[in-house]
C-alpha cells in the first residue's frame, strides 16, 4: 500500500515514502537538500524523518528501505519512532515520523552513508521538517 505525500517545497517533492507492509517503510531521497531536511543528526546514532499519513506511536519498531541519491544499493536499517509531526501541525511542517537509527552496526552505517553525503551542510542553519 503506497502512502505519499506532497511536500511544501521542490526539494521535499524528492521524497517518496511507502508503506510495503506496516511496520516496513521505504523512503527515496534524490535531492542532497531534501536528505538534509530529512536527517536528524541531534539523535544518538542519527536518524531520519519520513513523510507518512500511517499513524505510529512513540517507541515503535520500524524497518526502514533507504534509496539514497543515485545510488542503486538500498540500505536496511531498523529504527524506533522517537518523534510525530501529527497533521494540521502549526507551521505548515509535513506530516510524518522521526526514526532513530538502532544502535548496531546498520544503523552506523546508514549514518555514515548519510553524513558522507551532506558533508559540509550538516553544518547549515537552514529549516528541516523537524527542527
Amino acid at each position: 500500500m503506497a502512502d505519499t505525500k506532497p511536500m511544501g517545497s521542490a526539494a521535499s517533492a524528492a521524497i517518496a515514502a511507502g508503506a510495503a507492509r506496516p511496520g516496513v517503510l521505504s523512503l527515496n531521497i534524490r535531492e542532497r537538500a531534501a536528505l538534509y531536511a530529512a536527517y536528524m543528526p541531534f539523535l544518538k546514532g542519527g536518524g531520519i524523518f519520513i513523510p507518512t499519513s500511517r499513524q505510529y506511536q512513540l517507541g515503535e519498531e520500524v524497518f526502514m528501505l533507504l534509496s539514497l541519491m543515485d545510488d542503486p544499493n538500498r540500505i536496511a536499517v531498523q529504527g524506533k519512532v522517537v518523534w510525530i509531526t501529527p497533521e494540521g501541525v502549526q507551521g505548515n511542517r509535513t506530516q510524518g515520523i522521526g526514526v532513530q537509527f538502532t544502535q548496531d552496526e546498520t544503523g552506523a552505517t546508514a549514518r555514515a552513508t548519510i553524513e558522507q553525503i551532506l558533508g559540509e551542510t550538516l553544518s547549515s542553519t537552514r529549516p528541516t521538517h523537524t527542527m
